[in-house]
């Protein structure tokens, strides 16, 4: 994620700003972050853990959203984009355009290197202020391995971690459950 220091706007700004851009930009206290592009296995776990919880979810109360669904944490103030969120119930939506949600119950997002450290730091503080998320999954591109934080109350969250092929994650909220070898289907990891 990269800074740009000459933009420091107000939510409201930063929103009619956004809708006009071709890019995706990130915003939190003032400033935007220029989205950068994703590579191939980034795509492929994507693409393939959002097909399993599309399918899973299909005329169900649950609906699945891939990386254009803005989040905001009202909370903190940040807008972001995860790679994969999904809401259950009532979305609900910051205004009457329906492109920022505010009650994520599962949010995923899949490491690089320039992100991994804020997705696992700065980014899941925010994420843990929201008092609908009950899931957050972190997934390697590198190696097999998936990171389930599921919260247990308002202050603890459970760390359960998946490092095998043929291992299977359970998603509570949204009922759903993910073969690790259907995400990491065509991905080149490291055994």
């Amino acid at each position: 994620m990269q800074t740009n220091p000459k933009h420091f706007l107000t939510p409201q700004d930063y929103l009619a700003w956004e809708r006009q851009q071709e890019t995706r930009h990130e915003w939190f206290d003032g400033e935007i972050y220029a989205m950068t592009g994703a590579s191939r296995e980034h795509n492929l776990l994507c693409g393939n853990t959002f097909s399993t919880l599309h399918a899973q979810l299909r005329g169900g109360a649950c609906e699945v959203y891939t990386n254009d669904m803005r989040v905001k944490v009202s909370e903190t103030g940040m807008y972001t984009y995860p790679d994969i969120t999904a809401a259950c119930g009532h979305p609900q939506f910051e205004d009457a355009e329906v492109d920022t949600l505010l009650n994520p119950v599962l949010i995923i997002e899949v490491l690089s290197d320039s992100t991994e450290r804020y997705d696992r730091g700065a980014k899941f503080a925010h994420y843990r202020n929201l008092p609908s998320l009950q899931d957050y999954l972190l997934v390697s591109q590198t190696e097999c391995r998936v990171e389930h934080y599921r919260r247990q109350d308002e202050s603890h969250w459970l760390l359960s971690e998946y490092r095998g092929i043929e291992d299977v994650i359970e998603l509570v909220s949204v009922n759903c459950r993910l073969l690790v070898a259907d995400m990491y289907e065509r991905v080149p990891v490291q055994p």
